[in-house]
């Protein structure tokens, strides 16, 4: 009989680790909500915030005096906030330990030497979303250095390539959870129309209920309580847009230090190959 010849498995190579890019929305917002209810109930709702008649008497009565709204704006108000702290910690992060315009002076300079060993511990050295993508190219660009059975235009192809991709698998841990920042930019201002609309309903029924001679306590009331909601509104939609724009011109600085990587790889394997 033929005897059978078994081929060795070949090793597998170590999964990379998976990114958690940061808060996940589905428990956060919920949890917040819960925390939006709290504050408005035992925070602005203190007996000590108003008077014996049950008027206000602090700001936080005034705003306790907007009606079953204001819980869900504050909510919205947490949720900007809390998001904007995640991803300003998780950008900071993917920029790397080290001053980035350096890091790529650096990069291009052992590039340039073809010191291919320097660039990849400069990198480890940096790390963030950015050293990684530069590693990964760095990476390619050496084994295409190597490989004897392409063409110098299938080699750049292939570079150019690796690095949109590696570039495609960091952006989407950059730019999580910023579409809740650009969507409560305008449902903010939504909800808080919702609330003016009910504060002047309640203005409206005053009139009609005093025949011609309405109560003056209770037209001020549903006033107030428009306002109140239109300015909770108006403040958490300025905050969203104001650092909805800040992270996403981050993002794109960081997008072009990585193009910047990219051209001096397909510049430099050009110029030595």
């Amino acid at each position: 009989m033929e005897k059978k010849t078994t081929v060795p498995a070949a090793k597998k190579l170590a999964a990379p680790k998976s990114k958690s890019g940061g808060l996940n929305a589905a428990w956060v917002i919920p949890i917040l909500f819960v925390v939006g209810v709290l504050i408005y109930m035992f925070v602005l709702g203190n007996p000590s915030n108003f008077n014996e008649e049950g008027e206000p008497a602090t700001a936080l009565g005034i705003i306790y005096k907007g009606g079953v709204i204001v819980p869900v704006l504050i909510t919205c108000l947490l949720i900007v906030l809390v998001f904007s702290i995640e991803r300003s910690i998780t950008i900071g992060k993917a920029g790397g330990s080290g001053n980035l315009d350096a890091f790529v002076r650096k990069i291009r300079s052992f590039l340039d030497s073809n010191n291919i060993a320097d660039a990849l511990k400069e990198c480890d050295r940096q790390q963030g979303s950015v050293g990684n993508v530069a590693k990964t190219a760095i990476a390619k660009y050496d084994q295409l250095q190597k490989e004897p059975n392409m063409t110098k235009d299938q080699k750049l192809v292939a570079l150019t390539k690796e690095v949109e991709e590696a570039t495609t698998l960091e952006l989407p841990m950059l730019e999580k959870n910023l579409v809740i920042l650009s969507t409560l930019a305008s449902v903010a201002t939504l909800i808080a129309l919702l609330g003016t609309v009910v504060g002047m309903i309640k203005a409206f029924f005053a009139i009609g209920a005093g025949g011609g001679a309405p109560d003056a306590s209770a037209l001020a009331t549903g006033i107030a309580e428009a306002l109140i909601n239109t300015a909770l509104g108006i403040g958490t939609s300025a905050v969203a847009i104001i650092m909805y724009n800040f992270f996403t011109s981050k993002i794109d600085a960081l997008t072009y230090k990585i193009d910047e990587i990219g051209m001096s790889l397909q510049q430099n394997f050009s110029a030595h190959n």
